[in-house]
């Protein structure tokens, strides 16, 4: 993990495009990678493209195996979650079979007022609030992560036999450390769900319980002690 550059302040829509996507977390100022290939959500981001360049990634409440729809399932409108995060669109490569490759980097979490009428191009739109989460970027400035912290995620990684450059690590912000590891790790879509939701010291809580439990037993990913 390298450490993101924090992104500036950018003016962010009322009328939001929204991906809905199980187990897919963006945190402000970290990046996530992800390919698009159903129709609708092209068009989403040929639109954001044309546009100010952001979406929306939020969770379905009830947890889906992907975005690709079965036959006829386009028309299905699963129920959302009330908080997700709005990204900015900074790297996008498209593929010749019409897939795109975007890399978005997370500015600042929303709150759905309520779901807008679908785009003439068959995306979702929300109405979001940013108000309560304004110091979503500010909070990434901090000192590298404690003793305990480290000794956790040493453990976890043990545990999971995963490759983990814990010096490099221990350079970064406690913050964007949290909050990067909080996206790569494979927590399940509630724990997820809880780490978003969470301002800064309690999202550090519950990675620092979610490392542990994971150590207990690294067989175990059932989100039972974290779901809302």
């Amino acid at each position: 993990m390298t450490e993101p550059k924090i992104p500036g302040p950018s003016p962010l829509p009322d009328v939001l495009p929204v991906f809905p996507l199980t187990g897919s977390l963006l945190l402000p100022g970290s990046w996530l990678p992800l390919n698009i290939f159903e129709p609708r959500y092209r068009a989403m981001v040929e639109d954001a493209l044309g546009g100010g360049r952001v979406i929306g990634m939020i969770q379905p409440l009830v947890p889906r195996q992907d975005n690709r729809p079965e036959p006829g399932a386009e028309r299905e409108i699963p129920e959302l979650y009330r908080v997700g995060c709005v990204g900015r669109i900074e790297e996008c490569k498209p593929t010749p079979d019409g897939r795109y490759l975007i890399a978005l980097v997370g500015l600042r979490r929303f709150r759905v007022r309520h779901e807008m009428p679908l785009s003439e191009r068959g995306y979702r739109q929300v109405q979001a609030d940013y108000d309560e989460y304004t110091d979503d970027l500010s909070s990434l400035i901090g000192e590298p992560a404690d003793g305990e912290l480290v000794a956790a995620l040493e453990a976890y990684a043990r545990g999971h036999q995963l490759e983990i450059d814990l010096e490099r690590l221990r350079e970064l912000p406690e913050p964007i450390l949290v909050n990067g590891l909080a996206m790569a790790l494979p927590f399940a879509p509630a724990e997820k769900q809880a780490l978003l939701e969470a301002d800064a010291e309690q999202r550090r809580r519950i990675f620092l319980a979610l490392l542990r439990m994971g150590t207990d037993d690294p067989g175990s990913a059932d989100g039972s002690g974290l779901a809302n």
